[in-house]
């Protein structure tokens, strides 16, 4: 009896998790976010430093140069820098090219390869300017972005500032990754809450800003560059907040198992990010922990949550009838994800099936991530999602 209670009562909290998470948290910060007032805007473009790390680029560097000086901003307070992380295709090549066209752009070719992570710290070293504008090659901005990336400095209090990531989907992707654009979707929804009260957990890599004075160095140690930068700030009693109209946009990637193993390398990450900001588990900010907990470490941990359910629904099966059509529910949750495994073979996207695979394998990603953090086999190098 003892133990069959102990079940339950693990049974109903691992339940609340898995709803708080994905459900009740977003409606939560929602509502939290109505009361909050809308940031002042700067009169004035200040000078920013935009940093790309670029490794084998060569398909969209020039593109992504001849995007940044389509801008709207004052070029005599804008500097590009970009650093080739020993590029073997012609990324170096292209970049002398548009060097001599554009005084603006300032490029660094390291003849060793050392991941994303120490170029952007060099290339930050070597930036001129306080505020730094975070990017990638493969990302487009709209003309207005960085003008508007930078109106949330007028507070002093804004240690950082996200624009707003739009994936874009083509028909190619359409039996791929459109499952990726609608998650992708469900965050940005997330982010622009927490902004509003200056707590955004984690910035989009494609466009985001900090002040330099805020930048800590990366640990030796793999982490997630954009995420780790972003808890810096926070760690450091700064906001960070979430300006919708300053927009970048990617193209989704080719095929969902290179965002499958992207996503593997991304969890043992940010399993070994968490090392590094302890001070976000209970600070005394009450509703930034409040934030970390709800948004990033229960979802990372959420396959632990989807194992503790089936084993203790398992157990529980013959107490009630409760347990017996929650174990139904999840035969069925899974058979619908098989399901929708085996259609994406024959390209066949029907929405329930897809929607249920995509969220199996995004929590098998985490799961293998996880093995690999606590196996320490996650190096700082890889190779970046084709294109």
């Amino acid at each position: 009896m003892f133990v069959d209670s102990l079940f339950s009562i693990l049974f109903i909290a691992l339940l609340f998790l898995a709803f708080h998470t994905y459900v009740f948290y977003p409606v939560i910060m929602k509502a939290i976010a109505s009361f909050r007032p809308p940031v002042a805007d700067i009169q004035n473009v200040p000078p920013v430093s935009i940093l790309i790390s670029a490794f084998n680029e060569e398909k969209v560097i020039a593109d992504r140069i001849e995007n940044i000086a389509a801008l709207d901003y004052d070029f005599t307070k804008l500097e590009l820098l970009i650093g080739s992380d020993q590029s073997s295709d012609g990324t170096n090549e292209i970049l002398l090219q548009l060097k001599k066209k554009y005084s603006w752009l300032n490029v660094f070719f390291f003849d060793q390869r050392r991941g994303k992570a120490a170029v952007l710290s060099d290339l930050m070293n070597s930036a001129r300017y306080e505020l730094l504008v975070f990017t990638d090659a493969n990302s487009e901005f709209e003309r207005s972005a960085v003008k508007r990336l930078v109106q949330g400095f007028a507070d002093q209090d804004v240690g950082g500032v996200c624009g707003r990531l739009i994936l874009r989907e083509t028909n190619q992707h359409r039996f791929k990754s459109i499952e990726e654009k609608k998650y992708w979707e469900y965050e940005t929804f997330i982010k622009k809450s927490e902004g509003k009260c200056g707590i955004l957990i984690g910035a989009n890599g494609g466009i985001f800003a900090v002040r330099k004075s805020l930048f800590q160095s990366f640990p030796p140690a793999a982490v997630t560059d954009d995420l780790y930068i972003t808890l810096s700030v926070l760690m450091k009693g700064r906001k960070f907040i979430y300006e919708e109209h300053a927009i970048a946009s990617e193209d989704l990637p080719e095929e969902l198992f290179s965002e499958f193993r992207r996503k593997i390398r991304f969890a043992a990450t940010n399993y070994q990010t968490l090392a590094y900001v302890k001070g976000l588990f209970f600070n005394r900010n009450v509703l930034l922990s409040f934030a970390f907990w709800s948004h990033k470490i229960i979802r990372w941990f959420f396959p632990f949550i989807l194992v503790g359910l089936m084993a203790t629904n398992i157990a529980l099966r013959s107490e009630s009838e409760f347990y017996s059509v929650m174990l139904d529910a999840q035969l069925i949750f899974y058979g619908i994800g098989l399901i929708g495994y085996l259609f994406s073979l024959v390209k066949i996207r029907i929405s329930i099936f897809s929607g249920i695979y995509f969220f199996i394998l995004s929590n098998a990603a985490l799961l293998i991530g996880f093995v690999r953090f606590a196996q320490g086999r996650q190096s700082t190098i890889w190779q970046s999602t084709p294109r």
